[in-house]
């Protein structure tokens, strides 16, 4: 089981590459697709959903592209892999109360619940900008 998904990772990687373009204007649907080695078709189809949630904004014409519409501090892993993929579940009894009828009594549950808690939080914590600190620390 995967907990980020390969779509997942291509829109992270996509994302990466516009906070690394942050203020210098749109990065195409074709640059982005080269340069980080995903398909043109996905990248237009997740840039699409990412459009669509608000985390970047097109523009079109022939200097067109792609740009973040928040700065790269702003946006976190977590609202990325939600867009995406949805949230990030361990277990389908996570899900809510009543899902499954020996909740209350399991004793997986509640250690679960510790992990998935601490899982959402990591992953709101962690920005786009962290992820071009460490990009750059490794040059």
């Amino acid at each position: 089981m995967d907990v980020i998904r390969r779509n997942t990772d291509y829109a992270l990687r996509l994302m990466i590459n516009l906070s690394s373009n942050f203020g210098k204007g749109p990065v195409s649907s074709k640059i982005l697709a080269e340069k980080e080695d995903v398909s043109y078709q996905l990248t237009c189809k997740l840039m699409q959903k990412l459009n669509t949630a608000g985390l970047v904004k097109s523009q079109m014409g022939p200097k067109g592209g792609f740009f973040l519409d928040k700065k790269p501090s702003e946006i976190t892993l977590a609202a990325i892999v939600d867009v995406i993929q949805g949230p990030v579940t361990l277990n389908s009894c996570l899900h809510g109360i009543g899902i499954c009828p020996r909740q209350s009594k399991c004793p997986i549950s509640k250690r679960l619940t510790e992990l998935q808690e601490y899982i959402g939080r990591f992953f709101k914590s962690i920005t786009l900008s962290q992820f071009l600190e460490s990009t750059n620390e490794k040059k």
